[in-house]
């Protein structure tokens, strides 16, 4: 597997890494046209594109975003195929990632994982995320939810944005410095 700079993709592989961020993650991008649309959007100078590539196949990509006049870099999107997730490719693409944003002088590197399924995957869905919040964050369990896998590359939670997804749905926000 190569992680190589989405730039040089072929108009197939390209697709292919559509297809992806539509399977992947339906909830953001419930249309392969929307999908494409995100990845012909990022895919400008500012924005760093990294895609996991084998035998010509897609297998997942991700981006980073400056943000903050670029001391901070937004991972977004992030999306490993479902048939090659737990084999490595999304913690590679997320070190790949950590690398590039250094290397443009980010500080710090962050995400927002919404978490918007019915009935939430974490501890913090369901509940009045104002009252006593940090005890509730001290406390935190990631389920089923994509902060689990974050978490596990040493990320923190810096943030919660209650309801930002609906009553009781949160966005999490995890972020790590790379300095």
């Amino acid at each position: 597997m190569q992680i190589v700079n989405m730039k040089t993709l072929s108009k197939h592989q390209l697709e292919q890494a559509a297809e992806i961020l539509f399977l992947s993650l339906p909830d953001g991008w419930p249309t392969l046209e929307e999908a494409r649309a995100e990845i012909k959007e990022r895919l400008i100078p500012e924005n760093t594109l990294l895609a996991a590539v084998e035998n010509e196949t897609v297998l997942g990509f991700g981006g980073i975003l400056p943000s903050y006049g670029g001391n901070l870099a937004e991972l977004h999107p992030l999306a490993v195929r479902s048939d090659t997730r737990g084999k490595g490719i999304g913690t590679a693409l997320v070190h790949a990632l950590e690398d590039a944003a250094r290397q443009r002088g980010a500080f710090t590197l962050w995400m927002g994982a919404d978490d918007e399924k019915e009935g939430g995957e974490t501890s913090l869905a369901n509940v009045d995320l104002f009252d006593d919040l940090p005890a509730r964050l001290k406390d935190f369990q990631p389920g089923t939810h994509q902060s689990a896998f974050y978490l596990k590359l040493g990320y923190k939670i810096i943030g919660v944005m209650p309801d930002a997804n609906g009553k009781g749905k949160p966005d999490i926000y995890l972020g790590k410095r790379l300095v």
